[in-house]
Parts: C-alpha cells; sequence; structure tokens
C-alpha cells in the first residue's frame, strides 16, 4: 500500500510549501530529515526535467519509498533563460540568496525586458526507476529593489503583477494558489487516486513473485551434487 511520500529536499522552505499544499492527505508526508544524513544526488542535469527525476530516483532507491522531487528555477528572457537549472548557484557554489538576487539585479541594468518566470518540475519516481512527472509556471517581472519578508531565493525580486506584490509578499496561502510549485502540486493533489493507483501497482511489480512450493515436492536433490 501507497502510505508514505518522501519529499526529496533539505530545504525547509521547499518541504514547508510542500507540506502546506499537500496537508489533509491520506498519506504521510515525510521529509529525508527522518531518515538521518543521507547521501546527495548529483545534480548535473541540463534541464529542470533531468535534475528532478535524478534527486527523486535517487531518494526512492536509498530508502525504497516513493519519493517527490522538483527541481526549480528563475528563467530571465534577457538572460535568454539563465539562471534556469543554475537559480541557486548563480552567483557560486555556495552562494546566499542575497548574492543571486543582487547578481542577477547587476547582469539586468539597462535592460528594459524585465519579464521572466518561475518554473517547476515535478518528479515522483518509485525504486525501480518509473516517475510521474508535473510541471508549473508563473509568469512575472524582475523589479530593482527587493520587497517583502516572506519568501525565499528570488522571491523578493519577482513582482507577480495580478496581485501587484512580489512572492516574498504574498501570504502563504497566496504563494500556494499561484506559485509555479504550487500549480504543480495542486495536479498531484487533484490526480491523487490516479497516482495512488499507479505507485501501488509499481510497487506490487516490484516486489517478487511468491515461488510456486509444488515445484519443490518430493525434489531429489541428490543428483544435481
Amino acid at each position: 500500500m501507497f502510505t508514505m511520500l518522501v519529499i526529496a529536499t533539505n530545504n525547509r522552505n521547499k518541504l514547508r510549501e510542500f507540506q502546506e499544499i499537500l496537508k489533509g492527505l491520506d498519506i504521510e508526508i515525510v521529509s529525508l530529515d527522518q531518515f538521518g544524513p543521507l547521501p546527495l544526488a548529483i545534480e548535473d542535469g541540463v534541464t529542470f526535467e533531468e535534475n528532478a527525476y535524478k534527486k527523486a530516483l535517487h531518494t526512492a532507491k536509498i530508502l525504497g519509498l516513493p519519493a517527490l522531487a522538483d527541481d526549480s528555477g528563475l528563467v530571465v528572457d534577457a538572460l535568454s533563460g539563465r539562471p534556469g537549472v543554475y537559480s541557486a548557484r548563480f552567483a557560486g557554489e555556495k552562494a546566499s540568496d542575497d548574492e543571486n538576487c543582487q547578481k542577477l539585479l547587476d547582469e539586468l541594468v539597462g535592460v528594459k525586458n524585465r519579464s521572466a518566470y518561475f518554473q517547476c518540475v515535478l518528479s515522483l519516481a518509485v525504486p525501480s526507476g518509473p516517475a510521474l512527472t508535473y510541471v508549473g509556471r508563473c509568469d512575472g517581472t524582475i523589479i530593482d529593489v527587493k520587497r517583502g519578508e516572506n519568501g525565499f531565493g528570488y522571491d523578493p525580486i519577482f513582482l507577480f503583477e495580478e496581485f501587484g506584490k512580489t512572492f516574498a509578499e504574498l501570504t502563504m496561502d497566496e504563494k500556494s494558489r499561484v506559485s509555479h510549485r504550487g500549480k504543480a502540486l495542486a495536479e498531484v493533489k487533484n490526480e491523487l487516486k490516479s497516482i495512488k493507483k499507479w505507485v501501488e501497482n509499481r510497487l506490487n511489480e516490484e516486489r517478487p513473485a511468491k515461488p510456486d512450493h509444488s515445484l519443490f515436492a518430493n525434489k531429489d536433490w541428490s543428483d544435481e551434487l
């Protein structure tokens, strides 16, 4: 039975969004923290889809449980799609959110086209390899000065024009309804009945068939020694 789903992230802000949107389901949502230190997946894919799958499958194989992972980032039109899959390390491997935001703003100085979008790809994998994929996107505009205290990453400079607020100014409920991650998770939530059936079928396929004991009845093994 599919009763537990592992969220394959060590990012507490992401985990909080996952838990908020998926709350109320009859599946236990657990994080990597509940299993102790685990080796990290190598995120060397060139697309969000590749990295999401790598993380989900890596976690599913290690724990032997269905795992849900996301890869998401900011795509800026004027920068030919950058930072994209490198969003979390745009200013360097150990860059802070502030450093990433500042690098982006520096590259957009004097640029009139400020259109951008957040994209999220979710991958739900089982230990044997198969996975389901869900995609969410939210369009917006990059502003020059950070606004808001909520959120993380590029949220303070990403303006969601319909509300006239940056992502960092939205409440958790507002962000869950309109964000790229919220849209992708809403698909998961809406299709949960079908997803549960798919996962259970995949997990059953992984279990070895029970041996047919009649094959061993009255078997004389001496001639095979």
